[in-house]
Formats: C-alpha cells, sequence, structure tokens
C-alpha cells in the first residue's frame, strides 16, 4: 500500500518544465517585473546620427535624463494591444503561413511527397535524416535569414512525423538549424554586415572562424537531436502535423506533383526577391498568401473553400500568434521609460578591466543581455557596436573578434529570449509550447555556448 502511495505521488509529481507557467503568463510575469526595474533603473540616452542612411550612436555621449516621467501601471496593460500592433508582421505571417500550410495538408501533396521521399532513404536511416535536415535548415539561416523562413518550419515536422519522431524533433531541426546559422553565419548582412560597416571593416571579412564555428555548431546540434531530443517524453497536440497512413502506401499523383511544383517555384521566388528586391516579412506572408490562393484552386477549392481552409489553418496558431504580441510589449514598455540606452551604457562597461583573453567570452554575455531588450540583430549592432569597438579597440581585442562576440551573444540567446518574435512565431507553427522548447534547448544551449566561448578563445590566441 505504502509502495502505490509512493508511486502515485511520484506519478503525480509535475516535472519543472510542467510547472512553469503557460507562456502569456511567463511573459506577463516578465512585462509586469520590467516595469517595477523602470523605477530603479534611471532614465538615459545616446546622442545618434544619421551616416550613410543608418542612426547610429556616438560614443561617449550617454546622458542621464531627468524629465521622464514615471510610467503609469495602467501602461502595463495598454503597453500589450501597443505590442500587438508592433509586432504585427510576426503574427501575419504566421496566420497566413499556418493557412497555406493547411491547405497544403488537405490537398495530401505535401504528405504524399515527403512520404515518398522517406519511404525512398528509408526509416532505419533516421539519423541521417535529421542530420541532412539540420543541415539544410542551417544554410536556410545562414544564407535567406532568421525571421524569412518561419513559414517552413512545418515541413519539418512533417519529415520528423514520417521517421517516427515527435513535433519536437522536427521542430529542434527547424529553429534549432535556422537559429544557429542566422547566429553564426559568415555572411549575415543584418549583423555582421551592419557590424563591419560601423567597425570599418571590408564587409564579410574573417569569415574563416565564422564558418568553422556554424559548421562545428550545426554538427553539434545533429548530435544533440539523434541523442537526447528524440528520446524525449514529449505529448503531441491535438492539432500536430502527422502522417495519415504507413510510408509504403504513399504515391504522388500528378495533381500533388504540379502543386508541388507549385510549391517550390513560390519558394524560389521568394529567395528572389529576398537576395534582389530586399524582401522581408510582409512580401514574404504575401507570397504565402499567393500561393495559398493559386494550390487551393489548383487542387479544386471553392473562393469560400480557400478562405474556409485559410481561417482553419489560422485558427490553429492563434495562441502562439498572440504570444508574439504580448512578447512585444516588454519592448513598449522599455522605449517608454528610455532605459534601454542606460541598460546597454551599464553593460558595456563590465567588458572594461577583464583580461584581454576573456574580453570577448564577457562580451557575447553581455550582448546576449542586451538581445532580450533589443531582440533586433540589426538594432543591436546599430546600438552597441559603436560603443563597444572603441571598447574593443581599449581592451587588446581585435574589432573582428568583437564582431563576433556580438554575434555569439546576439544571434544564440535569439533561441530561448521570450522577447524574440521570429523564435515563437516558429514554435507557433511547430505546435511546441516555449516551456516545452526550453526542456529540450537548454542542454544544448550550454554546450554550444562553450564551443563558441572555445572558438573566440583561439580566435584571439591566433590574432583574428
Amino acid at each position: 500500500m505504502a509502495e502505490q502511495q509512493t508511486a502515485a505521488a511520484s506519478g503525480s509529481r509535475k516535472k519543472w518544465y510542467q510547472a512553469v507557467p503557460d507562456p502569456m503568463v511567463l511573459i506577463f510575469i516578465i512585462l509586469v517585473a520590467t516595469y517595477f526595474l523602470t523605477f530603479i533603473i534611471p532614465a538615459g540616452e545616446f546622442e545618434r546620427v544619421t551616416q550613410d542612411g543608418r542612426t547610429v550612436v556616438v560614443p561617449g555621449s550617454f546622458a542621464y535624463l531627468e524629465d521622464v516621467a514615471n510610467i503609469p501601471p495602467f501602461n502595463i496593460f495598454v503597453a500589450i494591444p501597443e505590442g500587438l500592433i508592433s509586432a504585427s508582421q510576426y503574427l501575419f505571417i504566421v496566420f497566413i503561413a499556418g493557412g497555406l500550410f493547411h491547405i497544403l495538408q488537405k490537398t495530401g501533396a505535401l504528405e504524399n511527397a515527403i512520404g515518398v521521399a522517406v519511404n525512398r532513404v528509408g526509416v532505419e536511416r533516421r539519423n541521417v535524416i535529421i542530420v541532412v535536415g539540420t543541415f539544410i535548415y542551417g544554410f536556410f539561416g545562414v544564407a535567406v535569414g532568421f525571421e524569412n523562413n518561419i513559414a517552413l518550419v512545418p515541413i519539418a515536422v512533417l519529415i520528423a512525423s514520417a521517421i517516427g519522431c515527435s513535433s519536437l524533433v522536427g521542430t529542434a531541426m527547424a529553429v534549432g538549424g535556422i537559429g544557429i546559422g542566422f547566429a553564426l553565419s559568415p555572411i549575415n548582412p543584418y549583423t555582421v554586415g551592419v557590424a563591419q560597416g560601423i567597425a570599418e571593416l571590408p564587409t564579410f571579412s574573417g569569415a574563416w572562424l565564422r564558418t568553422l564555428l556554424v559548421l562545428s555548431s550545426l554538427a553539434l546540434l545533429s548530435l544533440y537531436i539523434c541523442k537526447r531530443v528524440v528520446k524525449m517524453e514529449f505529448e503531441e497536440p491535438d492539432n500536430a502535423e502527422a502522417l495519415s497512413k504507413p510510408l509504403n502506401e504513399y504515391h504522388l499523383s500528378k495533381r500533388n506533383i504540379l502543386t508541388m511544383v507549385v510549391f517550390v517555384g513560390g519558394l524560389v521566388a521568394m529567395l528572389i526577391g529576398v537576395f534582389t528586391r530586399g524582401w522581408y516579412i510582409n512580401e514574404i506572408a504575401g507570397t504565402f498568401l499567393l500561393l495559398a490562393i493559386i494550390i487551393g484552386a489548383l487542387n479544386g477549392l471553392s473562393a469560400n473553400g480557400i478562405v474556409k481552409q485559410m481561417m482553419e489553418g489560422a485558427a490553429s496558431v492563434t495562441a502562439g500568434a498572440l504570444v508574439i504580441g504580448v512578447a512585444a510589449s516588454i519592448q513598449v514598455i522599455l522605449e517608454q521609460a528610455v532605459i534601454i540606452d542606460t541598460i546597454v551604457n551599464s553593460l558595456s562597461a563590465m567588458i572594461d578591466g577583464i583580461p584581454s583573453i576573456f574580453s570577448a567570452i564577457m562580451a557575447s554575455v553581455v550582448q546576449g543581455i542586451i538581445n532580450l531588450f533589443i531582440p533586433s540583430g540589426s538594432g543591436q549592432a546599430l546600438v552597441t557596436m559603436p560603443i563597444l569597438i572603441p571598447v574593443a579597440d581599449l581592451v587588446g581585442m581585435s574589432r573582428q573578434l568583437m564582431i563576433t562576440a556580438f554575434q555569439v551573444g546576439d544571434g544564440l540567446t535569439n533561441l530561448i529570449v521570450p522577447t524574440s518574435g521570429g523564435t515563437l512565431a516558429m514554435l507557433a507553427l511547430g505546435r511546441v509550447s516555449y516551456a516545452q522548447w526550453l526542456k529540450a534547448i537548454m542542454p544544448f544551449m550550454a554546450l554550444v555556448y562553450v564551443l563558441a566561448w572555445v572558438g573566440l578563445v583561439i580566435g584571439h590566441l591566433v590574432g583574428y
């Protein structure tokens, strides 16, 4: 009897990640904590000037402000709709992508294509599929960007289902691969390009260290998914993407093939727009909306039918999409209180006095903290690089290494900070909650940070 009671107590005891509040509650707690910080951290601001069409900070120009009023408590609640408005582009692409992939699921084309492909490769080569998939998504992160790949997450979830894994595995392949690729990309125009412009270095110079870091980190992520994530307990949501029949029963009809040609053609058009015309979230969302209409019509859906399927797909990701807007409210409070520059100035001072061999590690830690308050990579570069490049000169760190430290701190933390709209959007499409994601990814974050820090130290020692 006692043993049964002990077993029951053990079974009813929640694990730490099950005790984590709902993402909405967690982010609201952070929002309230941020509000109280505004009474502790004094308002301050850097002077800014426009150079080559970009607004940059003037180093050494920080000054405290005396005439900034305290924020009324009611603004905590007002900040939420304001955050929803400021993050609207992320919400819309999640809704539209959810609708598009719902239509693709109804046509059966995407499921049939993945089923046929996995059947030919063989489920027994599951680890090979995971490794290849992770590196492919990593390549998209390197070459295309972070938010630009939001809509590709459901494909990885279906691939994971085809090889007998949970949607968590597919989400780890996609979000982890894209995140690592973007974070350590040797050719990232949003972070490396902007930062090297401020540091007066040749664009994308010093790519060898970043290339080694991104390849080794993607290899580490692949190993981590194969050895740990595939074995993790994960309760599939009711609306999770999954294959509907055994692999050997899948085949592609002519309409399926035509549907996939249209879909892949749309992706190619999107990439061309990103690289040649500066497309970003809104243009990509528009592309997916057009694809949804064309694919729906191609598969015999009426106008009303397309709208119905789009609405059903959008409804399935509503909770995850709204989390993005609530998270954006944190930024609203910080901007209203004018304390972002104060935080940046104080954190930047932490690097002074650190032995030069550890300065890059400290710089990455500082940038990781700042990323919680300035989740935009290019925005963070414009704010912090004018301050930290002179700091690098003073402590004997090369400017190139400071930029790589900035990449490590800014990029890697995108995978875990609740203020990263792109990450929350991807989790919404992968049907993985923020708490489940933290449980899965946090051990890997510790490993990849150690790997990146070793790379930074080696970079310093070889005069990078």
